[in-house]
């Protein structure tokens, strides 16, 4: 199963048509999943990507 479709399922990432012309963002805000992505494939890191994108939360 694709990381995408694990995020889908568990109500983390939403794909909608009409948010973002149907990019996967995270539920509730017009993020980009791959936002995220770029975070932690460069120098930031996720909790550069926390501070940046303070209202996402970590789930315990």
């Amino acid at each position: 199963m694709r990381i995408q479709q694990v995020l889908n399922h568990q109500g983390i990432v939403h794909t909608d048509p009409e948010v973002m012309s149907g990019v996967p963002v995270f539920v509730g805000t017009r993020v980009p999943l791959q936002t995220f992505f770029d975070y932690l494939e460069g120098e930031s890191g996720l909790a550069e990507f926390l501070e940046d994108f303070p209202h996402l939360k970590t789930q315990a």
